[in-house]
């Protein structure tokens, strides 16, 4: 079996990616403060990033992280830094 070019993420993921990336910047979070990757249905369980879409029948994960611009809370609303 011959190894072919890397898989690309439909053109509908992207819109998709776009329209919660907007929700996320709505919610307050600075677009430096997360990311959003498009990766394969099987590749979706990576440490430190969480599942927050997907598309083309499933078949493709969005997966959301938080960067160093990210809000010093945790996902509960807790302080991570004292006061």
């Amino acid at each position: 079996m011959a190894a072919g070019p890397a898989l690309a993420a439909p053109e509908s993921c992207e819109k998709v990616k776009s329209d919660i990336s907007q929700r996320i910047v709505n919610n307050g979070v600075p677009e430096s403060g997360f990311s959003l990757d498009i990766v394969p249905g099987d590749q979706a369980d990576k440490p430190d990033a969480q599942v927050v879409g997907h598309c083309a029948n499933d078949t493709w994960k969005i997966l959301y992280t938080r960067t160093s611009g990210a809000s010093p809370s945790t996902s509960d609303g807790a302080r991570t830094e004292p006061q």
